[in-house]
């Protein structure tokens, strides 16, 4: 599934092509995907100027004029391709049709966005843009990474009585938005930090220490478009290349990359997914 890094990349890619348009024509080309289209969702849709796009966890918001704002969320293939963009940004001409292409929003730029997901594990919802942070989805997160309200201070007391793993606590949406299997293992390497140790026993210095790792490791991430595992791509239909930077994740019974360390990733897993760390330089 897309993490925080892949849905920054895609709100980033949509920006020039969406920001300021009128969507011109919404066609919406099946009834549900992890759950059923909001009631009249392509005439609520056409005709509304997006005002703006933004990002909260993993999924992106654009506000419309109506007064509603578009939730999307990715799901595990789901995919934003931008195609006709008249700022020179996308030089793809329109494609034909595919068979996954759910949801389609031609701009009056000429751009269109094509929501394609073959697995319908994705999701688009219509709320209202005033106190939309109630919305259920997501009313409980936790906050921006890569925000203000993310600091040593707030993740020393939200770790402090956790008796759950590292890797889980730093999982919890409730604690941080948007971090996934990834960069919370690539996050852990670079702090030292071992993925099993309970949160509780991770000392304030070193929790402190993992504020700055994890910005930087997303911060990394965006830059480099994202990570493409399977089927994520960036708006403009390219691969991102995070993947290629990888310390620990996937490399399972490879060489650790820390200077002077002799030891290998390995693999464990942890609540039903792959952790990948260091035995010796995480402790």
């Amino acid at each position: 599934m897309p993490e925080l890094p892949e849905v920054e990349t895609v709100r980033r890619g949509l920006a020039p092509a969406m920001e300021g348009a009128v969507i011109a024509e919404a066609r919406v080309n099946r009834p549900d995907l992890r759950w059923p289209f909001p009631k009249g969702m392509a005439t609520r849709l056409t005709g509304t100027r997006v005002l703006g796009l933004r990002r909260r966890s993993k999924y992106i918001l654009a506000d419309l004029d109506s007064g509603e704002t578009l939730l999307i969320h990715l799901g595990m293939s789901g995919r934003m391709l931008v195609s006709g963009d008249p700022l020179g940004q996308f030089i793809h001409d329109h494609p034909a049709p595919e068979k996954h292409d759910h949801v389609v929003l031609d701009m009056d730029n000429g751009a269109r966005i094509t929501f394609n997901d073959p697995r319908r594990f994705g999701a688009m919802d219509l709320l209202a843009t005033v106190g939309s942070d109630t919305h259920p989805l997501l009313a409980s997160i936790g906050p921006e990474p890569l925000g203000n309200g993310f600091n040593e201070d707030y993740l020393i007391a939200a770790l402090a009585n956790r008796n759950t793993p590292m890797k889980s606590a730093l999982l919890d949406q409730k604690t941080i938005a948007g971090l996934g299997n990834i960069y919370v293992c690539e996050a852990l390497f670079r702090s030292k930090i071992h993925p099993t140790r309970p949160a509780r026993r991770v000392s304030k210095t070193r929790v402190s220490g993992l504020v700055p790792i994890i910005r930087t490791v997303l911060n990394d991430a965006i830059d480099a478009g994202g990570s493409s595992l399977r089927d994520f791509k960036q708006a403009d239909g390219e691969l991102g290349y995070f993947q290629h930077s990888f310390d620990v994740y996937g490399r399972e019974d490879e060489p650790c990359r820390s200077p002077g360390c002799t030891s290998t990733i390995r693999r464990i897993v942890q609540s039903g997914r792959s952790t990948f760390y260091c035995p010796t330089c995480q402790r």
